[in-house]
């Protein structure tokens, strides 16, 4: 990978546009006093170093009636191959799944699993991932409540000198 640099403006642009990615340039602009056409060169860059990876609106999944969320922890009966390729591939079929990270630990995987109520979580389970192929146990936890929930990354560490990053190099300006 190629070394991208990045000033503060590119780090206030990066975190103005993850708190509101609907901004337009010019209101971008006004944030962190640029120019829209200075911040529209800008992400065109960001976007194609990989930084930026695409633009989503955020729906509330209790207002649209997904009102059970829950982590499944899947433990496979064996690791690697056609089994696991084929568990994963099941679990990217299912939109219920909405996250499944692969984890160290008492799991193999964590699925983050929205439902509209305890029955139709119950049924999924049941008769969808219960049923994916290479599965020796699952346990879940239902969220109860959400303390915090973000998508908002923190930058403060690539401005601290003297830190390698991968393909980012911070330059002050």
């Amino acid at each position: 990978m190629s070394t991208l640099s990045i000033d503060r403006h590119d780090l206030a642009l990066l975190d103005a546009l993850q708190r509101s990615g609907d901004a337009t340039n010019a209101t971008l602009g006004e944030a962190v006093h640029l120019s829209a056409s200075q911040v529209s060169r800008r992400l065109q860059r960001l976007q194609e170093a990989g930084l930026i990876t695409g633009y989503a609106a955020l729906l509330d999944p209790a207002a649209l009636g997904l009102d059970v969320m829950a982590f499944a922890h899947v433990v496979l009966e064996r690791h690697g191959g056609v089994r696991t390729e084929a568990f994963e591939d099941g679990v990217a079929a299912l939109p219920e799944v909405l996250e499944c990270f692969s984890v160290s630990g008492n799991a193999d995987y964590v699925l983050r699993i929205v439902a509209p109520d305890l029955a139709a979580f119950s049924e999924l389970m049941m008769k969808r991932v219960l049923r994916l192929p290479g599965i020796a146990n699952i346990k879940t936890d239902i969220v109860l409540g959400k303390v915090k929930q973000t998508h908002v990354l923190p930058l403060e560490h690539i401005a601290r000198p003297g830190r390698p990053r991968r393909g980012v190099r911070f330059t002050v300006s």
